[in-house]
């Protein structure tokens, strides 16, 4: 049965909304947080495995050094107050896909304590996200449901467990709760995560890829009547696993709690589930709240001690921050405002400097990228990522057209032959002869008939009125299967007017 939802106006208008994210990011380690098993995404299931990670009875976890200087780079990122001491607890709670029926994380001292990260929205404006801790822990397995829909475990036949994941090192960053966004709660939820995606990336950290599970957020909502007011009851929903999601998870459940209130129900404090295929939640289980997992300190693990010298280290080998990037890169390539929001937007900036390091210009690889490339990716339901074509033969093609070899429609055919894997470009025009006319006899015996065939176009050129000799270059490029220059056309034309 659907659910009662108010609309998003008149809900933001009635309501405060507060929100909080808890955001897990995977690390990309070599090895496991506690054990030396190797990590390897899309690995055969149940391989990468050791004692530990199986929790087996008489082995011992022993810290990674690596996921710890990992964590620390990312908390310096956000402004977080490092921990000198900071101690892993067990968390209880029984999970099919935990081997230990425990799970190992920080409770009451994590490594990184409070920060916040300043978020730019699309229309420029900056948004402070207060962060109350970015603590480590280990992941769990994951469960493939048989059998009933959409891989949910309602109407499964059967499910099969797969411990690979477990034991992975990842950051949990745990928002406070963040007030004051009104309307743009989900815009704002949405800069957020993407931030994070790229401070992580540009700390070479983690993969953060959302569609492979190593980068998702739990998103935590409830409403009040006023700002004055205390906090509403929250449901928090698990695990979404991309941007749009977490905007329209938001979206949704503030419509949908709107809804209840403005009944005189009340919220259940649950967890929840983004369904992609129908763009709604559905209630999970009641929500617990910290002392239902009966924390206490790991017996098998010592206190992490990290120096002020150690931080210190850290701090030194900190890369370039993705703002002060953008700026760089704006300033380098001579983007607009509006353009270089364009491109963040389409989350096509790697995509664009990797272009240009080819060889390309900025202006072009961005009018590729952005362009016949973004309406590609649209058409296949995919990210500019995923589609598959390099940013080395964005700036081939790029090359190709600067130096007259091809023209925008034979570069659009090639670019549309290297997406259907017919090769390299070179490849590409090599099959199929793509190539600018360059033979003046060629070109000229082509405009020439172009005139011929229409002379009521000549007749109106003659005049002085230059706005229909778009119908001789067409006719011309009919000719020439679309591989004549129409800058040398349009200039052949005017001279023979003349």
């Amino acid at each position: 049965m659907a659910e009662k939802l108010m609309k998003y106006a008149d809900a933001v208008a009635q309501f405060d909304p507060v929100f909080g994210l808890e955001t897990h990011v995977e690390l990309s380690t070599n090895t496991k947080l506690f054990c030396p098993a190797h990590i390897e995404f899309g690995g055969d299931p149940n391989t990468q495995l050791t004692p530990v990670s199986l929790g087996l009875p008489g082995s011992l976890p022993v810290v990674n050094a690596t996921a710890i200087d990992y964590a620390i780079k990312l908390g310096l990122a956000l402004h977080c107050e490092i921990a000198e001491w900071s101690q892993f607890a067990r968390k209880n709670y029984f999970y099919p896909d935990m081997p230990r029926d425990y799970q190992i994380s920080q409770y009451d001292k994590p490594l990184n304590g409070e920060g916040y990260l300043d978020v730019e929205l699309d229309d420029g404006s900056m948004f402070r996200v207060p962060i109350e801790r970015a603590h480590v822990e280990d992941d769990a397995g994951k469960n493939t449901h048989v059998g009933g829909a959409d891989g949910r475990i309602e109407g499964a036949d059967y499910s099969l467990v797969d411990y690979n994941r477990a034991g992975v090192p990842l950051i949990e960053i745990v928002t406070k709760p963040i007030e004051g966004a009104g309307s743009r709660a989900p815009e704002i939820a949405g800069a957020y995560v993407r931030a994070i995606r790229d401070i992580v990336r540009a700390l070479n950290i983690s993969h953060a890829r959302m569609e492979q599970g190593n980068m998702r957020a739990d998103v935590n909502i409830s409403l009040r009547r006023s700002a004055e007011d205390p906090l509403g009851t929250r449901s928090e929903t698990k695990n979404v696993n991309s941007f749009r999601g977490i905007e329209k998870t938001l979206q949704y459940e503030i419509r949908r709690q709107a809804a209840i209130l403005s009944d005189g129900g009340e919220i259940v404090q649950e967890t929840r589930h983004w369904d992609e295929a129908t763009q709604t939640t559905a209630g999970g289980r009641v929500k617990s709240d910290a002392d239902d997992y009966r924390y206490f300190p790991d017996p098998d693990l010592v206190m992490v001690h990290v120096t002020k010298e150690h931080i210190a280290r850290m701090q030194a080998q900190m890369p370039e921050m993705p703002r002060e990037r953008r700026n760089r890169l704006q300033s380098e390539w001579k983007f607009s405002d509006l353009e270089m929001r364009d491109v963040i937007n389409a989350d096509a900036l790697d995509l664009i400097e990797a272009t240009v390091h080819a060889g390309a210009t900025a202006s072009g690889a961005r009018k590729w990228w952005l362009g016949e490339l973004s309406r590609e990716a649209n058409s296949r339901g995919v990210t500019l990522e995923e589609l598959p074509i390099e940013p080395a033969e964005v700036a081939d093609i790029e090359k190709l057209v600067a130096a007259g070899t091809l023209n925008d429609k034979l570069a659009k055919q090639t670019m549309t032959g290297v997406l259907a894997g017919e090769g390299t470009p070179a490849q590409v025009v090599a099959k199929h002869g793509y190539q600018v006319v360059s033979d003046d006899g060629a070109l000229q015996a082509a405009v020439d008939k172009a005139l011929a065939d229409n002379p009521d176009i000549v007749a109106k050129l003659k005049t002085g009125n230059m706005k229909p000799i778009g119908v001789i270059i067409g006719a011309v490029m009919r000719q020439t299967r679309g591989q004549a220059d129409a800058k040398a056309v349009t200039s052949m034309v005017r001279e023979k007017l003349r």
